[in-house]
């Protein structure tokens, strides 16, 4: 059957159903399987009918529309129909040594968009609204990555800093390990990591998890060490490619969710954001020139 691709590259129900793959039952993947290769053919089959014809069970099938985060098997059918009624576009490809400049800036734009919408497909709503509940009440919040993540580090620090919240971030896997120690109950961790599988990162989130702290992870990949640790999981969609485009789209994805936080977080305590905004910025005046 040919694939009709949304507008941006990948279908949606594609990116939720690779999103959570790892995580279904048997009976859940069978369904999985059908609706990848079917995807058209599902749009006109009743519920009893897909269970049948992809040996699965009723009950299964909406379990399984549940995990993608859709209300039902109707949900499924009409956002399957969107895609599919789209128009056809090749997804974005990596980068290549012969590859011009104007070839360059347009697959790295292609690939950033279809990070971004990825994402905002995987994102699950529930997972976020409780990272923003716990950093709205935090004693303070540290944020831990290394490499690409660790830029995405420095950037939510400065932001929370902006809107009131007590802040700190770390690159450095020894400043992470000593200050993990150091977590209480009152406090939440952000641990970045694309691939969640740095060893260092792990580490400290498990001794911050030790010390009472909340544990937010934000990761690529479902079945990821860190996720075992991490008492909220917030996941990314970055493609994989050769000459690591990947660090950039990944690296804007984990941005778009460090903004939604942020924002989310400031409109929880407007007064306390306002007031903070105001003090950050008068406190940097004299050095603008």
């Amino acid at each position: 059957m040919e694939q009709h691709l949304n507008s941006i590259g990948r279908p949606g129900y594609l990116t939720r159903i690779d999103s959570v793959y790892a995580q279904l039952s048997q009976s859940e993947k069978k369904v999985a399987d059908y609706v990848s290769s079917g995807a058209e053919e599902i749009i006109h089959l009743s519920i009893a009918e897909l269970a049948e014809r992809s040996g699965s069970s009723d009950s299964s099938i909406i379990r399984f529309c549940r995990r993608l985060g859709y209300k039902g098997y109707q949900d499924l059918k009409i956002n399957v129909a969107k895609d599919v009624m789209r128009p056809e576009k090749q997804i974005q490809e990596g980068i290549e040594l012969n590859d011009s400049v104007t070839a360059i800036k347009q697959k790295i734009y292609e690939s950033s968009v279809q990070a971004l919408h990825d994402t905002l497909e995987v994102l699950q709503d529930d997972q976020l609204e409780k990272a923003i509940d716990a950093i709205a009440a935090a004693r303070m919040i540290e944020i831990y990555g290394t490499g690409a993540s660790g830029s995405v580090a420095f950037d939510a620090q400065h932001k929370f800093l902006k809107i009131g919240i007590k802040t700190l971030a770390y690159t450095d896997v020894f400043m992470q390990a000593m200050s993990a120690s150091l977590l209480n109950e009152q406090d939440v961790l952000i641990a970045i990591s694309h691939s969640g599988t740095n060893l260092d990162i792990i580490h400290a989130a498990e001794t911050a998890r030790e010390q009472g702290a909340t544990v937010i992870c934000i990761t690529n990949f479902s079945k990821s060490p860190i996720t075992k640790v991490a008492h909220i999981t917030l996941f990314t969609a970055a493609p994989e490619t050769m000459f690591r485009t990947d660090a950039v789209a990944s690296r804007i994805a984990q941005l778009m969710i460090i903004d939604a936080i942020y924002t989310a977080v400031a409109l929880k305590h407007p007064q306390r954001a306002s007031d903070s905004l105001f003090k950050t910025r008068n406190s940097t005046t004299h050095k603008r020139h």
